[in-house]
């Protein structure tokens, strides 16, 4: 019985090659396109699922309530550390960590230096006891119970150690940064499962007490809050949470400054389950290389997977009834020599299974394709071998047998209804319920490409809106260099700025912090005393020297820059003049700000200008000098421009660059980074977006394309009769068209006028996001 339903469902599909065809192109689009997004599904969502307890973990964040809204911080108060084990209800273990970045390490030979590992923190015996690793060598309740000791995981420890086997290195000693001694007393293993937690090495925390920032490492205090100080608590089994929840508020409360209560200021301590580091882009993830997950764009791509299998399943179920006349004899005589209803339908969703197998072989080539157009797109850990999981297996051949089962079974329904003493008599009564779900189906295939057309077009033109706005700088043919962040030498600077000056190529230069607008950023609480009231804001600090405004085309409104490069002095924008109350630039003018501690004059104004994306607002803002330099250099950076001329050759000035770089900094590499290139990365999401959607809209327009050429090619061979009569009675070309092509411009005309209110809807939502946007044009619509 199978071998002649296979049989007879080969010889089915064979004898209609076109709609076959159509049919197993419309699946193998939808398919392919579901095999990638599944994968990238399957990837996001089991990052760190594989810890013991790991629904009991949660990590202890930061955030903030003042007037200007809600800021959120993956670190802590360092005395929220001993706080966590010792007064918060319900917790089983706690554990506190610091983000380390040693300049570099060297063992115990010495012959090596490796710079800049990363991955480092300072932690605790207990970081063992929250999250659970395989020791390969030495032991958990020995490791990190004192000063300079430091376990390293498999991988590290064979970066360092690259022929000694993971006993072999217990005992031997690391000196970090030249000076830090730490004996290895383990050696654990790397995760084999996905995870956000990939530190590599990890130094006994009094250890830290050796280095130059020990007091905000092991002391601190409840008001300053770094993203480097990170606790992680284990929770009891049944533990209530929301008990534990009211007494982090209560903490919050208690250790409130005056300062914060006379400004509504607020730091509250949240629980961030472990489940949701992984997608919570308000506090990060310890892998600075790549950004959080989204989970809105997951659903995004679900739900466009989704929306091409309808369509290929659409296009099987109208194109199967479409032909339904021409299969009722067929019907008829299986029905009279004994076949069930049943067993018909059997019979067509064994055809569909196989129009389904030949479209899921298909889509597998696809699906490799599709992972290298989008590899920028896609994690760099999705590869095909996730599809040798028994998970992703399992899914697979489900989502085949689904797809057997959405597209094959009202065929068979209809298909298996036939009365086989009507059909055998040639008489067959219109189906016209069948007419009309064709139409329905039809009309939600292209209201749905014509969704994506529309998206398409409004997220281009907002990404053209984004990349072309004027920020309030000059961006173009200006780049910067960074020294090495741990040199607190400033005469090294210096040196490499004399170094520079002398290249003929470059136009300007200026030594300061980073760019006017970058993902950086620093800020600082200020209070200006008014004549009935104080005001009292964060302020972002802008730090450069006196060329730094004039190279930035930055306008002064009112008064001057600042007068060298550590004076204390600022220059404000317009949102902080407006934020203390000032109402002309001019009224700014000597005005005293102070941080608690000093006071800093206002000497000009400066025009507003957009510090990050345009997705976020312009913040109050200050321009300031080299202030700290007794302590810690601010001017990390030195700009430069270069000619903007066409035609200018830019590679010999910046082979200039680096050979100066290195003359200054031998064993540092050379990075330069444009201003304009690094603003355009405040939109990858954004292109990446615009990208997806032009895919998702051209495969849906191909699948509803070849759906509509099937109906189509049915109608005209249904009406040919009818087509050579009007022919021979004078009917012209153009009017048989217009014949054939009326009911389908109807459903076209539906489509549009359905599609536009959800594709605006949706657009409009989505703009919400920025604080700049561009306008939802009628002519995208009519386009």
């Amino acid at each position: 019985m199978l071998k002649n339903y296979i049989k007879i469902a080969w010889r089915n599909i064979w004898n209609n090659k076109l709609f076959s065809s159509i049919n197993v192109i419309s699946l193998a689009i939808g398919l392919s396109a579901s095999f990638v997004i599944g994968l990238m599904v399957y990837y996001e969502f089991t990052f760190d699922t594989f810890h013991k307890d790991g629904d009991r973990i949660y990590r202890v964040v930061s955030e903030f309530q003042s007037a200007e809204g809600t800021f959120y911080n993956s670190g802590i108060p360092v005395p929220m550390s001993l706080t966590a084990k010792e007064e918060l209800p319900g917790v089983e273990d706690a554990v506190y960590f610091y983000t380390w970045s040693p300049v570099e390490v060297k063992t115990t030979s010495g012959s090596e230096a490796f710079k800049n590992p990363d991955y480092t923190i300072f932690t605790e015996p207990a970081y063992f006891e929250v999250f659970d690793y395989e020791w390969l060598a030495g032991s958990k309740t020995e490791a990190l119970n004192q000063p300079a000791q430091v376990v390293l995981s498999q991988k590290r420890a064979a970066t360092y150690f690259p022929n000694l086997e993971p006993h072999q290195v217990i005992g031997n000693i690391l000196t970090y940064n030249d000076s830090i001694q730490a004996v290895i007393t383990g050696v654990v293993a790397n995760f084999e499962q996905r995870t956000d937690l990939i530190f590599e090495e990890f130094v006994s925390l009094p250890t830290a007490a050796q280095t130059s920032g020990a007091e905000g490492i092991l002391t601190g205090n409840w008001d300053w809050t770094n993203s480097s100080c990170q606790v992680f608590v284990k929770l009891k089994t049944h533990a209530d949470i929301e008990a534990l929840k009211h007494q982090l508020d209560l903490l919050s409360k208690a250790h409130q400054s005056e300062d914060s209560k006379k400004f509504g200021q607020l730091q509250q301590f949240r629980l961030q389950a472990l489940s949701d580091l992984h997608f919570n882009g308000d506090y990060g993830i310890f892998d600075f290389s790549r950004s959080t997950a989204s989970l809105p764009v997951l659903k995004s791509l679900a739900f466009i997977a989704l929306f091409l299998i309808l369509l290929g399943c659409f296009n099987f179920i109208n194109l199967n009834t479409a032909q339904a006349t021409q299969r009722a004899k067929e019907i008829g005589i299986r029905k009279t020599l004994g076949s069930s209803r049943r067993q018909l339908i059997f019979q067509f969703l064994g055809e569909t299974f196989m129009l389904t197998l030949i479209a899921s072989v298909i889509s597998g080539f696809l699906a490799i394709w599709l992972l290298k157009i989008f590899k920028d797109f896609i994690p760099n850990g999705i590869t095909l071998g996730l599809f040798t999981n028994p998970f992703v297996l399992g899914s697979a051949v489900g989502l085949v047998v689904l797809i057997t089962l959405a597209a094959g079974i009202y065929p068979g329904l209809v298909l298996s209804g036939f009365k086989p003493a009507t059909v055998l008599k040639g008489v067959q009564s219109k189906p016209e319920g069948k007419a009309g779900l064709r139409k329905v189906l039809t009309a939600f295939q292209f209201t749905i490409a014509q969704v994506f057309i529309i998206a398409t077009l409004l997220v281009t033109k907002q990404i053209h809106f984004l990349m072309n706005k004027d920020m309030g700088f000059k961006k173009e043919a200006i780049a910067y260099v960074s020294t090495p962040w741990h040199e607190r030498a400033f005469h090294k600077k210096q040196v490499l700025y004399d170094k520079l000056k002398a290249i003929p190529q470059l136009e300007q230069l200026s030594m300061g912090g980073m760019p006017p607008a970058s993902f950086s950023t620093h800020s600082s609480w200020v209070i200006y005393q008014g004549e009935s009231d104080e005001v009292r804001t964060d302020l972002e600090l802008l730090y450069g020297d006196s060329q730094y405004l004039d190279m930035y085309g930055i306008k002064l409104l009112a008064g001057r820059t600042i007068l060298n490069d550590t004076i204390e002095e600022y220059i404000i924008n317009e949102t902080a003049m407006r934020t203390f109350g000032f109402k002309t630039p001019e009224e700014a003018l000597n005005r005293n700000l102070s941080n608690g501690e000093e006071n800093s004059t206002i000497v000009g104004v400066m025009r507003d200008f957009n510090q990050r994306s345009l997705t976020s607002g312009i913040k109050p803002m200050a321009f300031t000098g080299d202030r700290s330099r007794a302590d810690f250099s601010q001017f990390r950076n030195i700009h430069f421009k270069l000619p903007a001329r066409e035609g200018d050759n830019w590679e010999p000035a910046l082979t200039k660059i680096r050979s100066a770089y290195r003359d200054v900094y031998p064993s540092q590499d050379v990075d330069i980074r444009f201003v304009d290139e690094a603003i355009a990365r405040f939109y990858d999401q954004e292109r990446r977006l615009s990208k997806l959607l032009s895919w998702a809209t051209g495969l849906s327009v191909l699948i509803s394309g070849l759906g509509l050429l099937g109906l189509v090619i049915h109608t005209t061979e249904r009406r040919a009769k009818e087509i050579g009569i009007r022919k021979v009675l004078g009917a012209s070309l153009a009017q048989l068209n217009l014949l054939l092509c009326t009911d389908f411009l109807k459903l076209m005309v539906l489509a549009y006028l359905i599609a536009v209110p959800i594709a605006w809807w949706g657009i409009h939502q989505w703009l919400q996001d920025y604080a700049y946007k561009t306008k939802m044009s009628w002519w995208v619509f009519a386009l």
